[in-house]
């Protein structure tokens, strides 16, 4: 395998998965942006416009069949390295996804084939365990590293930026936490740090914490706009409004997405279980099997609560977040189900009308 592939990200557990034969006919190019129809890729060399085939078009069953960014996919490149054709993709060894916005119940991948993930909240109101559960369970389902990053810490002394990061390490022992700041540079250099040549990291995090600043402060340049936050809630409007793979002069790369308002997980029972394993555990000690954790005498969790092993807050996040997830779930499979009876039954009636004319 050529270095650019390697340089791209592309290591032994891709080759792996590979299906040589194919490269007889196709390349290798890495998904570096998503438009509304059309894509951009690179192969290390050349950064191409490209576009997917009818065939994988017309057979994807979700949105999750498309290529995200991330993603590595077999392409022609045709014209000069003016044009790719994206034919399949490859494996994803990890992927980020999370329910689309709003009420349709359906997933959207947000990038593919990450290492890390750099979880960005502010130290000011953006601050809330709680959603950064939620971005935790949807960074470990999708087998995904995730690095907590507390932005704004110039506007805290340094008691309070410690507060606040050890309520992270009470909640979440093994968590990677930096503090920094974009205005005085403080904690920049660790974050650097971390940027490893060929691994790809991505940025999450509401509007408005400096995800975007940060990425032109580890750039080196100016190469994404910024926006003001407005001053009465501290929320900030969406700079990013696609998502995008940049490449940095380390050789390591990284996924900008745009600001989440909304954080709906769908069937994340493994990632759940990962980051609530505490919880999980508790349940396995209560006295009775089909305990409710409600009133029953011999309840583990119920002790828990009572004696400040577990907080009531983390603990109700862990029981909306298997509702919701549950509920999604089950929603998908039905909706799934349904388009699946309406292609049988529109394929029965395609095969009914060629036989007709064949009368």
């Amino acid at each position: 395998m050529n270095n650019n592939l390697k340089n791209l990200g592309f290591d032994s557990w891709f080759q792996d998965q590979l299906n040589k034969s194919k490269l007889e006919q196709f390349q290798i190019a890495r998904i570096t942006s998503v438009h509304k129809e059309s894509y951009s890729v690179t192969n290390g060399d050349h950064e191409i416009y490209a576009e997917v085939t009818g065939k994988l078009m017309f057979s994807a069953d979700s949105p999750m069949d498309f290529p995200t960014v991330g993603d590595f996919c077999f392409v022609q490149i045709l014209d000069d390295n003016s044009l790719a054709i994206i034919h399949e993709i490859l494996p994803r060894k990890s992927i980020l996804k999370r329910k689309t916005a709003g009420k349709k119940v359906e997933f959207q991948a947000i990038g593919a084939n990450i290492d890390f993930a750099f979880i960005v909240q502010s130290l000011n109101a953006d601050f809330n365990l709680r959603r950064l559960e939620r971005y935790l369970v949807m960074v470990r389902e999708g087998n995904i590293e995730p690095v907590f990053l507390l932005s704004k810490c110039d506007l805290l002394d340094e008691n309070e930026v410690h507060q606040k990061i050890n309520e992270i390490y009470r909640e979440i022992p093994d968590a990677q936490v930096f503090a920094f700041s974009n205005e005085t540079n403080d904690g920049l250099a660790e974050i650097k740090n971390l940027l490893a040549t060929g691994k790809t990291f991505c940025l999450l995090g509401s509007s408005g914490v400096g995800k975007t600043t940060l990425l032109n402060n580890l750039l080196g340049k100016e190469l994404l706009a910024t926006k003001e936050i407005r001053e009465k809630d501290d929320k900030g409007k969406h700079t990013t409004t696609n998502r995008q793979l940049l490449i940095l002069e380390n050789g390591s790369m990284i996924i900008d997405t745009p600001g989440m308002r909304e954080l709906g997980n769908i069937g994340v029972e493994s990632g759940i279980n990962e980051v609530f394993e505490d919880i999980a555990e508790l349940e396995t000690q209560c006295k009775f099997n089909d305990c409710s954790h409600a009133q029953e005498i011999g309840c583990a969790i119920l002790e828990a609560l009572e004696n400040g092993e577990l907080s009531e807050e983390r603990y109700q996040n862990y029981v909306k977040m298997q509702k919701e997830s549950e509920h999604y779930e089950m929603s998908y499979l039905e909706k799934k189900k349904k388009y699946k009876e309406l292609g049988k039954l529109y394929k029965s009636v395609q095969k009914h009308n060629r036989k007709n004319k064949g009368l």
